[in-house]
């Protein structure tokens, strides 16, 4: 009766009463499958009135629980299973179940599907066909998509397979439970209660990795423990294994190069050992036992203190090549890792990866492939693309994005990692040519490669929503969804995935989308605006610290990177400088040899400006600095205000969620800026511009903040 009159009484003073939005925790991700608005759950029932599927595989079984767990959901009618097809039904199908299927499905290999409305024997038909069941349930979960964004399914003619082969998540997951660089809490996996114990979340978890097209998972961290691959352990990954397979996943390990030391007690590691050799077949053999179809090996070596085969005087082709000959006959491949760089090579560590990879070209086994992060240092707010991309064409290449947030804010910064991903992946090597895209490099078609790979270093953990936030589901989910099509704009996903996640009301995916689209960019330019990079923290990476020069390493000190001094600030990567631009094609080099033609977003990164200098907008390089640090903390102010006005048409327990990492994304920001400015002022000796606010604190405040307990620091 209350809330009758409550109703009353707002319909008298001229407000649309909504109607409350259902509280949500985030568990659901983005197949929550709430109910559609009448309109739209008519249309979805009127092409759905009953299933018919091709036998009762596992796989099947799923994608039909899917669509039925998902009509039922969006409509509240759940449908039927049928044996015969009916008139609007849901047909799904593969060659094997029905040879004489009315669409082609040759070019969509073993993942692809193709999804058509048609009339069958005088019915209207919904079929969602694939070479495999496993291309069945992509197809299925394509449509659950389409139906839940509200798009019109009566004229469907959709042909869709995967650009790249592997698509896989990287879980930097520890045997005790610590997620390294991990700020949704403790990993996912019990390793202490599997085998035995397998909680509803490992479906779960596989459930939405299947709904996004990733086909493999890593289950523990590069910098590996040897006892991951003892035979316990062997059996908890099967555990796993089995739970996967079903939704068209397998299971990978990362592997410590003096395994067969530390568990067996070897007196080498040396890959051109034929004991080490023979420990390694010998393992590869115990691993697919247990586990049949085992994807292979992911491997960081000299790296970061980690072995690898240059303790040996062995180049890391000779290491990968070692491993490779183990996974060979079970069809394993591995990944090999060029993230490398060491504390007795003098040059810029930017140039190290190239140096150490680009003359291995061509001396690696086919079954391996080399695993190049998306930029040359770590994983930074920005960085122009790897050099590798487009310099080893006789090697398959597999970019590493990182999905959880290590620079990017960790867990309560709504930084939306889309635009990061499409800038990467479009970017042009210039290899063959103009057109020759990170993109073309890792799908294969630039080089002729038939081996391709995308990783993304996972954000999940044992949190409730998963990823530590609501927002930081969406870098999951376009990690996914752009691994399957790299070239997807991070606008058409964060779209998908706005409706998905909370409505696809225009009046609520219209704003999200903006705030989305804009973090990211406004992340960069309040903690490195105009190329700078790694000025954070050091050691568990978080808040701004520019002033470190203290470390034992110089390319662990963030002065190492933006080499600010009286006279100006950035990085000297020309040939009067550490001349990395070399390691880029002839038409790049060229372009980042002067600053007037290199990307102003890029400028410190390659060039060490003089604070005078001018930007391209006419203002000095130091004024134009403190600008982008105040744009960035503005943008962030709109994205609260934005996500305020739409309180009305969010669930109560994600609005209030992200309203208060939006306050304090604002407050780091300022922050970020804060710091920043008191150092680099500190240096350059100039006044802050017209309107510039001063720093709240001196810069001894700034530097004597302590962080011992971060989380996602080993």
């Amino acid at each position: 009766m209350l809330a009758r009159l409550f109703c009353r009484m707002i319909a008298m003073i001229g407000i649309v009463a909504m109607p409350p939005a259902m509280a949500e925790d985030g568990y659901d991700l983005w197949l929550r499958y709430a109910p559609a608005q009448p309109t739209a759950a008519q249309q979805i029932s009127a092409h759905a009135r009953t299933i018919t599927a091709p036998g009762n595989s596992a796989t099947i079984q799923i994608a039909t629980a899917e669509l039925q767990r998902g009509i039922g959901g969006m409509t509240g009618t759940t449908p039927a299973l049928s044996d015969m097809i009916q008139q609007d039904a849901l047909w799904l199908a593969t060659p094997a179940a029905s040879p004489a299927l009315p669409v082609k499905l040759e070019g969509l290999g073993r993942e692809g599907y193709a999804i058509r409305t048609l009339m069958l024997d005088g019915k209207a038909v919904t079929l969602i066909a694939g070479n495999s069941d496993t291309g069945v349930l992509h197809g299925v979960f394509h449509w659950l998509r389409l139906a839940q964004s509200g798009a019109a399914l009566d004229r469907l003619d959709i042909r869709s397979t995967p650009r790249i082969g592997l698509r896989l998540l990287n879980h930097w997951d520890n045997l005790d439970g610590m997620v390294e660089r991990g700020y949704a809490g403790q990993s996912i996996w019990d390793w202490w209660r599997l085998p035995d114990y397998k909680g509803s979340r490992y479906a779960d978890y596989a459930r939405a990795n299947a709904s996004i097209g990733i086909n493999g998972t890593v289950l523990n961290n590069v910098n590996a423990k040897a006892t991951s691959l003892t035979a316990p352990y062997i059996v908890k990954a099967a555990a796993l294994a089995d739970i996967f397979r079903p939704y068209g996943i397998k299971v990978y390990l990362s592997v410590k190069w003096t395994a067969p030391m530390e568990l067996d007690g070897l007196k080498s590691a040396d890959p051109l050992d034929p004991a080490v050799a023979a420990w390694w077949k010998a393992k590869a053999d115990e691993i697919y036992r247990a586990i049949p179809d085992f994807g292979g090996f992911l491997v960081k070596a000299n790296s970061e203190g980690q072995p690898g085969p240059q303790d040996y005087k062995r180049t890391h082709a000779d290491g990968a090549n070692m491993l490779a000959a183990a996974l060979k006959p079970h069809g394993g491949i591995v990944m090999w890792r060029a993230f490398v760089y060491a504390h007795d090579n003098p040059d810029d560590r930017a140039k190290q990866a190239y140096t150490d990879f680009k003359p291995l070209d061509g001396q690696f086994a086919d079954n391996v492939i080399v695993q190049v992060k998306n930029g040359a240092i770590d994983f930074q707010p920005r960085e122009p693309f790897h050099p590798l991309f487009g310099a080893m064409p006789k090697t398959p290449l597999m970019m590493e994005f990182q999905i959880t947030k290590e620079y990017l804010g960790q867990s309560t910064h709504l930084t939306y990692l889309g635009p990061l991903f499409e800038e990467t992946l479009q970017s042009d090597t210039f290899a063959h040519g103009k057109g020759s895209t990170v993109a073309r490099v890792i799908d294969g078609s630039l080089d002729g490669h038939r081996l391709t790979g995308i990783a993304g270093v996972a954000n999940i953990g044992a949190d409730r929503d998963w990823s530590g936030s609501i927002f930081n589901q969406a870098d999951w989910y376009a990690f996914g969804r752009m691994a399957w099509n790299p070239d997807l704009t991070a606008d058409a996903v964060a779209r998908e995935w706005a409706a998905l996640t909370f409505s696809p009301d225009k009046a609520v995916v219209d704003p999200v989308v903006t705030m989305m689209m804009g973090s990211r960019e406004a992340a960069v330019d309040y903690m490195t605006p105009l190329g700078l990079a790694h000025v954070m923290g050091t050691g568990h990476h978080y808040g701004p610290a520019p002033w470190v020069s203290e470390l034992g390493r110089p390319e662990w000190n963030p002065v190492y990177y933006h080499k600010a001094d009286a006279s100006g600030i950035g990085f000297d990567r020309t040939k009067s400088g550490s001349n990395a631009i070399a390691q880029y094609a002839p038409p790049i080099a060229k372009r980042l040899a002067k600053p007037g033609t290199t990307p102003e977003r890029d400028l410190l990164w390659f060039h060490h400006i003089g604070w005078d200098d001018r930007l391209a907008s006419g203002e000095t390089v130091w004024d134009g600095l403190v600008h982008r640090y105040d744009r960035g903390v503005a943008t962030v102010g709109t994205m609260r205000a934005t996500w305020d006005s739409l309180r009305p048409l969010i669930d109560p327990e994600r609005f209030a969620q992200t309203q208060t990492f939006l306050t304090i994304q604002q407050r780091e920001a300022v922050w970020w800026r804060d710091a920043s400015i008191a150092y680099f002022q500190s240096i350059t000796k100039r006044p802050l511009p017209a309107g510039a606010a001063a720093p709240a604190h001196p810069l001894d405040w700034y530097k004597a903040q302590s962080f011992p307990y971060a989380p996602g620091n080993p």
